[in-house]
């Protein structure tokens, strides 16, 4: 019997992957524990007498209370943060609902297409109470051209369901807008809605919960959009509430704009779901092996044909909170999680992945990590800027080595005017050479005009076509780490040295990484690659710490910060944070990645012309993520690749000073280059979120 050797490697290949991701989560769990253990063991008040201790342990007790907000500080940050979140939510309950003269002024609006928009509701045992406040928020909507399309599945006991139904029925007179039917049975949440869509005649598809309650103008912003965008998969923000009182909110959900990574991980698209009717030819509407997750499987389907899904970035939808609702519990319906990831399995087959995994997140049952396989072992050249700080890049290569599960990997160490001899002392010990001399020497025969970094630009190329001459670095004996000299006379230029060094890269893919940064995960090579690989995605993050273990990256936002240019979101949040509805438990798209650790195919680096190097310092990577994106890809953030990032250690902070001024031309550079984008806002971010502030508190009304 003759042995497949490739079929047994990627056996191997996999399940050498699980066990990285195992490992890794493992090692998470660890570092977390052993934090908690060094903080109790380092407080002075350990070696104090038994009563002082017992009063510590109290205080630690209080402190572990407040530990997922950060401690004390974190406490108050977040009553401010619920102070201003209530103080906001103020807008939008029914202050939001249109005044007597702006409802008039809706319903008398006259589109240049006024679809007709079949609203599905399927019933069964529904509240009386509930129902009529149901069918009263589509009565009160101010554009009038709709149809509401009800199947009752309810049983004997619930006979008064159809009774008022009728009632409303009736009171239409002419109108007829809303259609009724008894079902023989109750075929699930799928099947009643699919008989509520044999009813619907309108040209849009509207999907309704039977307790839920619509904003009296959602169906007029929506026309809005259909007729100034040409949308043909429309949604809205959406809150959860109690008590049969929609201002009194439990969660409001402010949305990204379409985002493909965040709807794999998550259903966040949800309510008030709103299509063309031609996007369901030749498939079907809910599919009942879905139940439960039927909304979720039917969205990735959808917003895949459709060619416009437009996001109204308002709150209009009121989901109900009560005992048997989702909103309240998944528990109410456990099904839902299985559901949820078969039908995202089945988006992800269709979409041509094999091998891949769906697991839970700490976030919420239905909140997912997927990973994908990776095909093939396809190098990567990690790119690390460095100027002495010979310590913090001694742990940074350490780190790599020690850590990284994924053995194919070169660095290449971009050598920038370093000083200090201990620098070069480690150059010697990583290659074995004298790094200083060896590029002394190749410099001199190199030189032209005086400018010896123009000159060894031109050695990676040298190295290519096997010119002699030009310095092509000093190799490490193990063939995994080049040193490389950038010298120049002028000022540093952090885009000008990654490029240089990137010329030398001879692996598939690209590593921008800090040489301030320290690997945490040791998978975290496989959850950046598993990204970089895919043929829609750009440049991918991860996730970095202080070492204090606050973030202090988590995605990048454009327009965010006093200087209106970008800054990184949930900035200074505690680690064990699950950020903003879950946001730091999963991949998601983002517009920019920041730099200290960005992979990308080296053909997409050279495609877009790599760091744009007249931003010298800073707002290279946001630059060169916007590139990426104004081609067509995808950019990705994901929470499980994490390192430290010992931040400004390398180079100090840029508010004061020369390097304050150096920051403010290069932010006024930036808006000038990027001010379509910055006005559109940035897609991943909601425009009611504040801009002042990266912990997404809402805007607050003055």
């Amino acid at each position: 019997m003759e042995i497949d050797y490739k079929e047994l490697y990627e056996k191997e290949h996999q399940k050498s992957a699980a066990l990285a991701e195992r490992v890794a989560a493992l090692e998470d769990a660890n570092g977390d524990l052993q934090f908690k253990i060094d903080r109790i063991k380092n407080n002075p008040l350990w070696k104090a007498s038994k009563p002082a201790r017992n009063v510590m342990h109290a205080a630690i007790r209080q402190v572990d209370r407040l530990r997922n907000c950060g401690g004390v500080r974190g406490f108050l940050a977040k009553l401010d943060y619920k102070k201003r979140e209530k103080e906001a939510m103020k807008q939008f309950g029914t202050e939001s609902f249109p005044s007597e003269e702006q409802a008039r002024a809706e319903r008398e609006t006259q589109f240049a297409y006024m679809p007709q928009i079949s609203i599905l509701v399927p019933l069964y045992n529904t509240d009386e109470t509930m129902l009529k406040e149901m069918i009263d928020s589509v009565l009160y909507q101010t554009y009038e051209n709709w149809q509401l399309c009800l199947a009752d599945g309810s049983d004997a006991e619930h006979a008064y369901v159809e009774k008022v139904c009728r009632e409303y029925m009736a009171a239409e007179g002419d109108r007829a807008r809303i259609v009724y039917r008894r079902l023989e049975r109750n075929e699930g949440i799928s099947g009643n809605t699919n008989q509520c869509l044999k009813l619907a005649t309108g040209e849009y598809i509207g999907l309704f919960d039977h307790d839920d309650i619509l904003h009296p103008s959602v169906l007029f912003e929506y026309v809005k959009a259909i007729n100034e965008q040409g949308a043909d998969y429309l949604y809205c923000d959406e809150t959860t509430f109690k008590s049969g009182d929609i201002n009194h909110m439990l969660t409001m959900h402010f949305k990204p704009d379409y985002a493909p990574d965040n709807l794999r991980a998550n259903n966040y698209i949800c309510h008030f779901s709103v299509f063309k009717r031609t996007l369901l030819e030749g498939t079907e509407l809910f599919r009942s092996r879905f139940d439960g997750s039927q909304d979720h499987d039917m969205i990735l389907r959808l917003t895949d044909k459709a060619e416009k899904v437009v996001h109204i970035p308002k709150l209009m939808y009121y989901w109900r909170c009560h005992p048997a609702s989702v909103a309240s519990n998944i528990g109410a319906k456990t099904y839902c999680i299985d559901a949820a990831r078969g039908a995202i399995a089945d988006h992800l087959r269709s979409h041509g992945y094999d091998n891949f995994k769906i697991t839970s997140t700490r976030a919420f049952e239905t909140i997912f990590k997927i990973r994908y396989e990776i095909i093939g072992s396809p190098k990567i050249s990690i790119v690390i800027a460095n100027k002495d700080h010979a310590v913090d890049l001694k742990r940074c290569i350490s780190s790599i080595y020690e850590k990284s599960t994924y053995d194919n990997w070169e660095i290449i160490v971009v050598e920038n005017n370093s000083t200090e001899d201990s620098t070069w002392a480690y150059y010697q010990e990583l290659t074995g050479k004298d790094v200083k001399a060896e590029a002394a020497k190749a410099s001199k025969a190199a030189a032209t005009e005086g400018d010896t970094g123009k000159a060894l630009e031109a050695g990676a190329a040298a190295k290519a076509s096997g010119v002699q001459g030009a310095y092509t670095g000093s190799l490490s004996e193990d063939g995994k780490v080049r040193v490389v000299v950038y010298e120049s006379n002028g000022s540093f230029n952090y885009s000008a040295v990654n490029n240089y060094g990137a010329g030398f890269a001879t692996g598939e893919y690209i590593l921008l990484l800090n040489n301030d940064t320290e690997v945490i995960t040791v998978n975290w090579l496989e959850e950046l690659l598993m990204y970089a690989q895919r043929e829609d995605v750009g440049a991918v993050g991860g996730k970095l710490y202080y070492p204090d273990k606050t973030i202090q990256h988590a995605g990048v936002v454009l327009a965010l910060g006093a200087h209106r240019t970008a800054g990184h979101s949930h900035y200074k949040q505690p680690k064990a944070n699950l950020g903003y509805m879950g946001r730091l438990c999963y991949a998601q798209n983002v517009s920019a990645v920041t730099g200290a650790c960005l992979m990308v195919k080296k053909s997409l680096f050279e495609e877009v012309g790599g760091l744009e190097e007249s931003f010298a310092i800073s707002l290279n990577d946001v630059d060169f993520c916007l590139k990426l994106r104004e081609k067509g890809y995808l950019n990705v953030f994901t929470p499980f690749a994490e390192c430290f990032h010992y931040e400004s250690i390398s180079r100090g902070l840029d508010d004061q000073g020369e390097k304050a001024e150096r920051y403010n031309k290069e932010s006024e550079q930036f808006r000038n280059k990027w001010k379509a984008v910055l006005e559109a806002g940035d897609p991943y971010y909601n425009p009611n979120f504040s801009l002042d502030r990266s912990d997404f508190s809402l805007k607050v009304q003055e």
